[in-house]
């Protein structure tokens, strides 16, 4: 999978380094950070361009504002915490292009950090219009793309930019291609993929790719009811996706054909309302009522999945198991956090529920690899490459 360039290969004393990193972080209504978690994924990157002499420029974008300065959205409160992280004053440009951002560069030195005011603020940058990559690479003598969460995006920063400039990978984003990527080369067996979330659409591709590599697979959560449905049980109100029922039926015969059995959950915690407070009880799978929906897998199933993942070697994890939200509804999520924590396995966990989960019980440290990247995840595992990383300079 690793057969990019990085930054490892190439000079970047006195060099001026476009890095495209993730800082789409949570703010709170203070405008204060509410979790650094990315920002300190790109901090090995960050360190090793300063440690190395480069000029270190960093670009991202943060939430959603549809090509307009938002004031909300601006980075101004990302420099910030960086700067107490790294320990180092980083500069912060009030825009990414245009003389703001000239001159900021202009004043950088040998080992400075700037950051560049949200790429989303302007509308080309979601539609990779060349000028708007043209202007961004104007500002470096070499890209480096350590944003894995949003490789799967061809966006003016992340693939129209390296048509203008050498381009490699970053640390980040070269952690994650060598951990997912081995799930799809190498991975030691038995190999099992256990899936959650809410819904199958998000993950029927990714489902029917692994179905080919895996040896196990374990479907959870809100797409359980989907599978469950598909094979003629009544879910109640549970969240299911009528239109991808035929997609859950394929898959089943598929797993079938090719003797991957795909385990589905024997019993399940089902409630009236999905909100706190709420009455609960374990239900078996075959016996939902009518007026209740599913909200997390129940204990016989959590004894069966980790009966079966026991004699596992590697382990890929997507989605939680219920509502996670939800503490009553996260017992199945938890549960199967401390067991992956507990085995000697290789584990990667990837998907935005399940690494807040993981993040939360503090236990990130005790699994194999924790992907920084939800929908990149998802489609890397699927399609086997991501345009951000196609667009990077091929090892010679």
């Amino acid at each position: 999978m690793m057969t990019k360039q990085t930054m490892r290969d190439i000079d970047v004393t006195g060099k001026r380094i476009f890095v495209r990193v993730d800082f789409n972080v949570p703010l709170t209504d203070a405008l204060e950070i509410a979790d650094d978690t990315r920002i300190r994924s790109a901090l090995p990157t960050i360190r090793n361009l300063i440690e190395r002499g480069g000029r270190v420029i960093l670009a991202s974008h943060l939430g959603r504002p549809k090509g307009k300065v938002t004031e909300s959205m601006r980075l101004k409160p990302v420099a910030d915490r960086l700067s107490e992280l790294l320990g180092v004053e980083v500069d912060y440009a009030h825009e990414c292009r245009g003389p703001d951002a000239q001159n900021a560069v202009a004043a950088l030195r040998d080992g400075g950090v700037l950051l560049l005011e949200n790429l989303r603020f302007h509308s080309e940058e979601e539609k990779n219009e060349p000028e708007f990559a043209s202007q961004l690479a104007s500002l470096a003598d070499i890209y480096v793309n350590d944003a894995f969460g949003t490789a799967h995006r061809a966006h003016a920063s992340t693939e129209g930019i390296t048509h203008y400039l050498p381009s490699v990978a970053g640390l980040l984003m070269e952690k994650e291609l060598s951990a997912l990527g081995g799930l799809l080369e190498s991975p030691g067996r038995p190999f099992a993929c256990v899936f959650g979330g809410a819904k199958i659409s998000d993950k029927v591709g990714m489902i029917r790719n692994m179905l080919q590599r895996v040896d196990i697979v374990f479907v959870g959560g809100g797409l359980a009811a989907t599978f469950l449905k598909a094979r003629g049980l009544d879910v109640g109100h549970s969240l299911v996706e009528d239109d991808m029922l035929d997609d859950a039926r394929d898959i089943m015969r598929e797993s079938e054909r090719c003797g991957v059995p795909v385990l589905l959950p024997v019993d399940a915690l089902v409630a009236a309302e999905v909100r706190a407070g709420v009455r609960t009880w374990v239900v078996q799978s075959t016996s939902v009522p009518a007026n209740h929906g599913i909200v997390d897998i129940g204990p016989k199933t959590i004894e069966h999945f980790f009966a079966r993942l026991e004699s596992c070697k590697t382990v890929m994890w997507n989605g939680p198991m219920g509502v996670y939200e939800i503490a009553q509804f996260s017992l199945g999520t938890r549960c199967l956090i401390n067991y992956l924590a507990s085995l000697d396995v290789t584990s990667v966990i990837g998907g935005g529920s399940t690494v807040d989960a993981v993040q939360e019980m503090g236990l990130a440290d005790l699994v194999t690899h924790v992907s920084t990247g939800g929908g990149a995840t998802l489609e890397l595992l699927e399609k086997g490459t991501l345009p951000g990383v196609e667009a990077l300079n091929d090892l010679e």
